[in-house]
């Protein structure tokens, strides 16, 4: 039980990614929140949901304090939630722009501002960031969501900086996923799913599953001398 006795936040799930990283800590013994716009669509005993608009600012602080007054504290948080808007930048509109940013990024940071310094307070903590290769990388007609995906890495950088300055073990890092087999893949035709795979040195996409194993690592005392980090988990996509 690797988790056992922490309390973890969880935004984005309900579904996907996030809701395999939710059941791996649960699993592990953590009491688990998934802050999501959705229910869930699963049950487990460690995992409670709970509805929130992460762009919201004032729904977030009031989400914190209703977690710590229920649970004493927030021992792991990963920012997951997250939006696309694809178009090429000559025909993104301001909407598709400014929806990307504020769920993707600014959603992020409405929760850090209030758990890391709580972490601080604590003792310790983790944050996980959820990344992307389009952050690492860019791509074409994702100018929206590679430019959050690639300012949570400074971010990350940031905060591992800012929460440990006074020798706390606040510890931030970020995953960046390649292409994971969720339900927005599962609508992408077979063929393009075939080209993306041929793409890894795995000749795969990853699974769920893969990028919850990696969440867990970084959650758990196994990665106590890691932060500030960003684990690409690709399948060697950009060897």
């Amino acid at each position: 039980m690797r988790l056992e006795g922490k309390v973890a936040v969880v935004t984005g799930g309900a579904n996907g990614i996030g809701k395999e990283i939710c059941l791996s800590f649960a699993n592990q013994g953590a009491k688990v929140i998934s802050a999501d716009m959705q229910e869930l669509s699963y049950t487990h005993k460690n995992v409670k949901g709970s509805l929130l608009n992460v762009t919201d600012s004032e729904a977030c602080k009031k989400f914190f304090d209703e977690i710590v007054a229920e649970y004493g504290q927030i021992d792991i948080l990963v920012n997951n939630a997250g939006i696309t808007r694809d178009s090429m930048t000559r025909k993104m509109t301001d909407e598709q722009w400014n929806l990307v940013i504020d769920v993707n990024l600014k959603g992020v940071f409405n929760l850090v501002r209030h758990i890391g310094p709580q972490m601080e307070n604590i003792g310790g903590g983790s944050i996980i960031n959820i990344s992307s290769v389009v952050g690492e990388y860019g791509n074409i007609g994702q100018a929206n969501y590679a430019a959050t995906k690639a300012g949570l890495l400074g971010l990350t950088k940031t905060w591992a900086k800012e929460f440990a300055r006074k020798g706390v073990p606040v510890r931030c890092n970020a995953i960046a996923p390649g292409y994971v087999m969720t339900d927005i893949l599962k609508t992408i035709p077979e063929e393009l799913l075939q080209k993306f795979a041929a793409l890894t040195m795995l000749k795969r996409l990853g699974q769920p599953e893969e990028i919850a194993n990696v969440a867990l690592f970084l959650a758990s005392n196994e990665s106590s001398y890691i932060t500030g980090h960003t684990l690409s988990v690709n399948g060697g996509m950009r060897l």
